[in-house]
């Protein structure tokens, strides 16, 4: 893996922006588009919003999610909404460009349409991910088990609420060109000792799929 240690939740959030940047400009040259596939949580909010600032081929991107909570479409808790308040309002973008998951139709309707949806632009150019304090990414929770072969699964009884969600399972997040993580806060360093020494937390299991490059402030990193 990829450990990039830099300053501080500010400097984590820039770096990320500048990546997917570069991401994108090697993807479009490369295929004439881009495939990204956004993080909840705070972290991405600066990031949304210091990519909204930027000059970019908007046009040729195309957004997706790792994750939603079932909740209804507008609100402000969903990763959709936080999306379209920091970046989507921002940019020239068409609805077409941006793929929500419907999880206010349960988790698994909605896993099952967004597998339909996915399965056919796969792989992803760049997957944005997190870490929770307990080691989760997307919504793959420690301890819950989804089939391999399922590109989004339906997930109940998530330790923290929402407690019904859809995420993109394992092999879907790591079939794509990259992967990056963002990590901040003091909050997450001891499920980054964890990732460091093999526990088995999803970060790490994700990790050995596919590796990842993970951007991660001093307060989070443990020596």
């Amino acid at each position: 893996m990829s450990w990039q240690v830099v300053a501080d939740a500010k400097a984590v959030a820039e770096a990320a922006a500048q990546k997917i940047q570069k991401a994108a400009e090697e993807a479009i040259a490369r295929s004439g588009s881009f495939s990204l596939v956004l993080a909840g949580g705070s972290t991405p909010v600066s990031v949304y919003r210091l990519l909204a600032a930027q000059e970019a081929d908007w046009p040729a991107w195309q957004f997706y999610f790792g994750d939603e909570r079932c909740l209804p479409a507008d609100d402000p808790e969903r990763n959709s909404v936080m999306a379209t308040q920091n970046l989507f309002e921002h940019i020239p973008v068409q609805d077409h460009q941006i793929h929500v998951i419907l999880a206010e139709n349960g988790a698994e309707a909605a896993a099952a349409a967004y597998a339909n949806k996915i399965s056919s632009v796969m792989p992803f150019d760049l997957v944005l991910l997190g870490l929770g304090e307990d080691g989760h990414t997307a919504s793959l929770f420690p301890g819950q088990e989804h089939p391999e072969g399922q590109l989004v699964v339906p997930v109940h009884d998530a330790p923290k609420p929402p407690p019904d969600r859809v995420s993109l399972n394992y092999g879907a997040l790591a079939s794509a060109t990259e992967i990056l993580f963002l990590v901040s806060g003091k909050g997450k360093a001891e499920a980054v000792k964890q990732w460091r020494n093999g526990q088995d937390i999803p970060a790490a299991r994700l990790s050995k799929l596919h590796e990842p490059e993970i951007l991660i402030d001093t307060a989070a990193w443990h020596e």
